[in-house]
């Protein structure tokens, strides 16, 4: 084999490896993105989850003072 022909082997094997590593990364970066959108909703409900509840708690901080709500005393 000739120097040149040596050297397209060789860079047909670097490029065979360069796209074999290309498609692993690839699906790497495809399960993170799928990883990332479940994270992203989950810490969603959980946001709105803590939110419900802070607004639960000032509700139950403010509550009417019974003697409102008696229409006996009126």
């Amino acid at each position: 084999m000739d120097a040149t022909s040596e050297r397209i082997a060789n860079l047909e094997a670097a490029l065979t490896h360069l796209e074999r590593q290309y498609d692993q990364l690839n699906e790497i970066v495809i399960r993170q993105e799928k990883q990332l959108l479940r994270l992203s909703a989950v810490t969603e409900r959980v946001d709105n989850t803590l939110h419900d509840m802070e607004l639960d708690g000032m509700r139950s901080n403010n509550a009417r003072p019974p003697h409102y709500g008696n229409s006996a005393l009126g």
